[in-house]
């Protein structure tokens, strides 16, 4: 299938500062779209987006999904939302569990019907795999979850009813994409929530033992950057209606676990500092809230949206490997 990207066209990135917001918006400028970036530096960073701000087809307004008003403001004259604004991690919705409802949910029903009152034809929405919980399956199929496991989880499964409710009632059309464990560059590092990968990574390069909860056995299906990037563009314009108002996972439909992507990352740092690989990983408790193993299956989002991911872990891995090194020391 010929590659689908957006050209010439008003985008809404929510969350725009944030890992995979910037990237986003970063594309979409580079392929002359006029590009809206929505963010309250809750957990996104000015440094994200700097280089943007002198172009003429990007505008930054810093507000809250939670108000409404910046909402309207935001979608005033926008064909396409691509929404990433949410406030990310298990462990932290389990810590303030009413935080994280309040922007996932509130935010997310505030911003869907602001899209819905200017006319926006098409919503797309980060989703989570975490709305997987305890369902014993692998892979991972869309239409087969179980009970949440987290607060965070809950308010990912809330937004696609939410979703599905607002295509019905009001006819708006949304596609969510349930993310699985994304890395990559401009990903941060720093903080009690940082992601797995670049936190470890940074450990790594200061020659720090990282520690994996449990016995490194637990294992997802990380996927690179590029390939959330591609699938949100596919999501955007695809005209197949089968798609409309649905659900897909963003993954590669492989796994690895925590000791295999130990072992992977100092592989790679050790190409830039061999003692690297002598720097020994610590194993704690397992984590509350965690999924033991996350698989999915892509066989939908190749058959109804053309998705084919560009990079695997292993080649996504490289590639992010030399961006941390050249931007976390």
């Amino acid at each position: 299938m010929q590659e689908r990207i957006i050209k010439n066209k008003k985008v809404l990135v929510t969350g725009g500062a944030g890992f995979i917001g910037s990237n986003l918006c970063e594309e979409l400028v580079r392929q002359d779209n006029k590009v809206v970036c929505l963010d309250n530096f809750s957990t996104g960073f000015k440094r994200n987006i700097e280089a943007l701000f002198s172009k003429s087809n990007f505008t930054f307004i810093e507000g809250d999904i939670r108000n409404y008003d910046d909402c309207q403001r935001a979608v005033r004259g926008v064909e396409i939302v691509l929404h990433q604004a949410a406030l990310g991690s298990v462990p932290r919705s389990m810590k303030d569990p009413m935080t994280t409802t309040d922007v996932n949910i509130g935010g997310f029903v505030k911003m869907l019907f602001a899209a819905k009152e200017e006319g926006v034809k098409r919503f797309v929405y980060a989703a989570s795999s975490s709305t997987y919980g305890d369902h014993p399956d692998l892979p991972k199929v869309e239409d087969k979850v179980g009970n949440p496991l987290s607060p965070y989880a809950i308010t990912k499964f809330a937004n696609e009813l939410y979703a599905q409710n607002f295509s019905k009632i009001y006819g708006i059309e949304t596609i969510g994409l349930r993310y699985f464990n994304v890395f990559g560059r401009k990903q941060d590092s720093n903080g009690a929530y940082a992601a797995v990968i670049p936190k470890f990574v940074k450990l790594l390069m200061d020659h720090q033992s990282p520690v994996i909860n449990g016995d490194g056995t637990h294992s997802r299906d990380f996927t690179y950057i590029d390939n959330v990037i591609q699938i949100n563009q596919l999501a955007a314009l695809t005209d197949n209606s089968q798609a409309i108002n649905q659900v897909f996972n963003v993954a590669c439909g492989e796994n690895n676990n925590l000791n295999q992507m130990v072992d992977y990352l100092k592989e790679y740092l050790s190409l830039y500092d061999p003692q690297i690989k002598n720097v020994n990983v610590i194993h704690g408790p397992e984590r509350e809230g965690d999924i033991k193993h996350s698989l999915a299956s892509i066989e939908k989002a190749k058959n109804l949206l053309g998705y084919r991911p560009s990079h695997l872990f292993k080649d996504g891995l490289k590639v992010a490997v030399n961006w941390y090194w050249e931007n976390l020391r």
